[in-house]
């Protein structure tokens, strides 16, 4: 497959378009407060970081946010519970305060519906390693989305991450691409990224009913969402898992 896998600091003319590439990503996630107020600035502050695969028709066929922040300052070190949405306060605190970054964190990876299941998104990590390498990092983390927890809402993400097939590698197909590619799963973040709404939000988003007290399934969702429908609201609270890529 010829793709051409540039930053979006070299070809700033793919800004707008790759936004309007078709994705699969069920439509509460983009609800994630952190998310919806914090993925855009990537793009402005942080284009060095943001990877653009074009196909040979100029379209783009996958994307890769990144972001620096500083793991090793005084009030950290450790991978942080609150997982992406942690890591993202962190970077544009950072950034805000001028605090030299050490690290560099994966924050997205997406690959045109066309183009899932081509080994697309391998490339993409692969490209993010090497352009975090160029630019002096050491190191590259992911709060990783397991992308078939989704089909065990049940299961609990530390028992799921250390799954592992017959050959040592990890069961979930997402885990596994970056093990290959020089990843170690480290530990669970439980608590990387945080839903809330009402219960008419809920519906809108999800076409279910949500008026039943306990916990809903959702298509897409790691794990199931909590519903208080006496309180008009309902919560998901999504783990990851983080995975380090020593370079």
């Amino acid at each position: 497959m010829d793709l051409k896998i540039t930053t979006l600091a070299e070809r700033p003319e793919l800004a707008s378009p790759l936004w309007q590439m078709e994705d699969t990503w069920p439509e509460f996630i983009g609800n994630d407060p952190i998310a919806w107020s914090m993925i855009g600035r990537i793009v402005t502050d942080f284009p060095e970081y943001v990877l653009v695969a074009t196909d040979e028709r100029g379209e783009v066929a996958a994307k890769a946010f990144s972001v620096p922040f500083a793991l090793r300052a005084d009030d950290r070190g450790e991978l942080p519970d609150g997982g992406w949405d942690q890591v993202m306060l962190w970077a544009f605190s950072d950034l805000r305060h001028g605090r030299k970054p050490d690290t560099v964190s994966a924050i997205e990876i997406t690959i045109a519906k066309e183009y899932l299941g081509q080994g697309v998104s391998g490339r993409m990590l692969g490209a993010m390693r090497e352009n975090a390498r160029a630019r002096g990092y050491s190191e590259v983390v992911a709060p990783v989305r397991p992308n078939a927890k989704h089909l065990e809402p049940a299961a609990q993400i530390d028992t799921y991450a250390q799954r592992k097939r017959d050959d040592g590698l990890p069961a979930d197909p997402w885990l596994r691409v970056h093990v290959r590619a020089g990843g170690t799963i480290e530990k669970v973040a439980p608590a990387s990224m945080t839903v809330s709404g009402s219960t008419a939000q809920w519906r809108a988003w999800t076409g279910l009913p949500f008026d039943t007290a306990g916990t809903v399934e959702v298509p897409g969702a790691l794990v199931p969402v909590r519903c208080e429908p006496e309180r008009g609201y309902a919560v998901y609270v999504e783990p990851n898992v983080w995975v380090r890529h020593v370079l």
